[in-house]
């Protein structure tokens, strides 16, 4: 017991934690020690014990003291030991609790398997011996010079205290950033709507051409002046003032599409384009609802499977069937995936394709566990 000196607890630079285990006590060789139950930590240096009671007491031991060990099993009334024996005490050993010891032995007890194997590693590893621990050093002046840095479990507490107070501090300047951003947003909103408004005032001063360009970049920005209920009120009218907007502005999208988008596309498009006046699903269905009954060259339809698509009044399915015939008769047959592909359109809208020309007998289909292929129909 005499080769313990008394220690901080933290690890030195270049030395880590390999283990610990709460609930050992020390023996004198076969006498319990004063220091009865603590906390036995293994690093890649050290044996290290603290009193459970008292934080402030705690003792450590060089790894290259140990000559060898050995573990006692448990008997009657015993408990499991691991048997430490040690070199002769150095001459330039630190202070500890105690000046000499009966015998060369040191006894930790109520150890666990775990805690063995991994010294056994250690000993064998001998890190000690390739990274040696440096030597405290000064961080400041006075009162200050000489302090071990802690990287020891308090070091790492430490660090992760630092750690969540610089998260909270990044998610805090996130969210003014994003504040600013939605200021900023809904500053280009009111010079769009201004823009807008100065186009209504000029008509006569200003060209056709000049008016394509202005509006191509309002365009870019948002929709110029979004309908909300706020401008429009509430209910039918609203959804129909809206819809004639989305008239407007899907038209150029839908022809660059092949004349069809999903419903969620049109989604993601408008609000995109809204900025922060944001639209709900349901105001959207209900606005595509009435592009028929207001004669707009858009509508909304719904395929058997409950897919919902907006479409140009001028698409024709005759057209899309047949596209879809071709393709499958050329290439010999066809998943969905390798339409979409060919086609450059979601997998979802060529699925619906090639399940409305099957549906007109076309095409027939096979579906196995590879997936769902679709054949030219020669029956």
């Amino acid at each position: 017991m005499d080769r313990f000196s008394w220690s901080n607890g933290l690890l030195e630079i270049n030395e880590t934690l390999v283990i610990q285990q709460r609930g050992v006590r020390l023996y004198d060789g076969d006498d319990k020690a004063k220091m009865d139950l603590g906390v036995a930590l293994l690093s890649t240096h050290r044996l290290i014990w603290r009193d459970i009671k008292n934080h402030e007491c705690c003792i450590a031991m060089p790894l290259s003291q140990i000559i060898y060990f050995e573990e006692q099993a448990a008997g009657i009334g015993k408990s499991a030991k691991i048997v430490i024996h040690l070199h002769q005490v150095p001459a330039n050993k630190e202070p500890g609790p105690y000046q000499y010891s009966k015998t060369d032995m040191a006894l930790f007890c109520c150890f666990s398997l775990q805690f063995y194997r991994r010294l056994t590693e250690e000993m064998t590893k001998k890190r000690w011996e390739n990274t040696p621990v440096s030597q405290p050093i000064p961080t400041g002046t006075g009162s200050q010079a000489g302090k071990t840095r802690a990287v020891g479990i308090v070091g790492i507490e430490r660090k992760i205290e630092e750690k969540r107070k610089e998260t909270d501090k990044n998610i805090s300047e996130a969210f003014e950033d994003l504040s600013k951003l939605m200021v900023k947003a809904k500053e280009m909103v009111e010079l769009s709507r201004s823009i807008a408004n100065k186009i209504k005032d000029k008509q006569g001063d200003i060209t056709e051409d000049e008016t394509i360009r202005f509006k191509a970049y309002l365009l870019s920005m948002g929709i110029a002046n979004p309908v909300t209920r706020e401008t429009h009120g509430s209910g039918t009218h609203y959804h129909m003032q809206l819809a004639k907007q989305l008239g407007d502005m899907l038209q150029a999208p839908l022809e660059e599409r092949g004349g069809m988008m999903a419903l969620t596309e049109v989604y993601c498009l408008v609000n995109r384009a809204r900025g922060m006046e944001l639209l709900s699903p349901e105001d959207l269905v209900n606005a595509c609802k009435m592009f028929e009954s207001l004669k707009l060259p858009l509508r909304l339809r719904v395929f058997d499977s409950g897919v919902m698509v907006v479409q140009l009044q001028s698409h024709s399915e005759e057209e899309m069937i047949a596209s879809a015939l071709d393709n499958v008769s050329e290439k010999g047959s066809l998943t969905a995936e390798e339409f979409a592909k060919l086609l450059g359109l979601s997998v979802l809208l060529s699925k619906e394709r090639l399940l409305l020309a099957e549906k007109m007998g076309h095409l027939c289909r096979d579906d196995s566990v590879e997936g769902l292929r679709f054949y030219p129909n020669l029956f």
